[in-house]
């Protein structure tokens, strides 16, 4: 795991913003900071629309989670490396003091407001799905609208469930956060495709055969008590989906509040 970092400066195109600080987790991850602009304003859970240039000055852009919590005064992205990818193979290469384009106006589902009020949230995450999550943790206004935080993060490997670790461990330990949280936030991990400690298998099976709730020491999902939130690939976007309305949960939307909320973004 490899971190570079550089003192916040101003960039000096239109709807760019410096990169801060990169970080690569594995061969196949990274997160990246950069500048805010001013009045740069967002709900938890929301994402952005960022990239990069084309050959012919065009912008190439794809939605992002913002990771960072709304409150911080930088933005904080977390992405796979996709070898070929248009955009993800060019952005796996940025390093502290390159600009990257950033439009002014975040959107999403994965937000609170869509959510009808209710007493534990479950924020179910694979891969980098976590990075909306990274933001809705770090809100203190989460811990004051929901009695329980239960963050489940699948990966394929250990190493990739590095970012989260770290992300939950900077919320406990920090002066604030940690006082809010106050032993709220669960964090449960699990593996696909190695040997593990803890919990092994797609998030889905777990949710299935009852491990998840039996692993949380919670009973199984309800309409009265329960709300979720799901992001990943859309194979467990699907599927979870259909977990929870067979639960009795209704989908919801800003306009329209509900037991449960998906992310429609992806990034590729």
């Amino acid at each position: 795991m490899t971190t570079a970092t550089q003192p916040a400066t101003k960039p000096a195109l239109p709807n760019a913003e410096t990169v801060l600080a990169v970080q690569h987790y594995t061969d196949g991850l990274f997160s990246f900071r950069t500048t805010r602009p001013a009045g740069f304003r967002f709900r938890s859970g929301e994402f952005a629309m960022l990239g990069l240039p084309k050959e012919d000055g065009k912008p190439l852009l794809r939605a992002y989670s913002i990771a960072s919590p709304s409150w911080d005064d930088t933005l904080e992205f977390y992405s796979i490396k996709v070898p070929n990818g248009p955009l993800t193979s060019r952005l796996a290469k940025i390093v502290p003091g390159d600009e990257i384009i950033l439009k002014p106006r975040p959107t999403g589902t994965l937000v609170a407001d869509a959510l009808v009020a209710g007493g534990t949230l479950w924020l179910i995450s694979t891969g980098t799905g976590i990075a909306p999550f990274a933001s809705v943790i770090r809100d203190p206004e989460i811990y004051e609208a929901f009695e329980h935080v239960v963050l489940t993060h699948t990966c394929r490997t250990r190493a990739e469930l590095q970012y989260g670790l770290d992300l939950v461990d900077g919320v406990r330990s920090h002066e604030l956060l940690g006082e809010i949280e106050a032993g709220k936030l669960t964090h449960i991990t699990s593996v696909t495709r190695e040997p593990s400690e803890g919990l092994a298998g797609r998030i889905t099976q777990l949710i299935e055969t009852g491990t998840l709730f039996s692993h949380a020491q919670m009973p199984a999902w309800s309409p009265e008590k329960d709300r979720v939130m799901i992001c990943g690939s859309s194979a467990m976007i699907a599927d979870t989906r259909a977990l929870c309305e067979a639960a009795g949960l209704v989908e919801g939307s800003n306009a329209k509040p509900g037991h449960f909320v998906v992310e429609k973004a992806f990034v590729g």
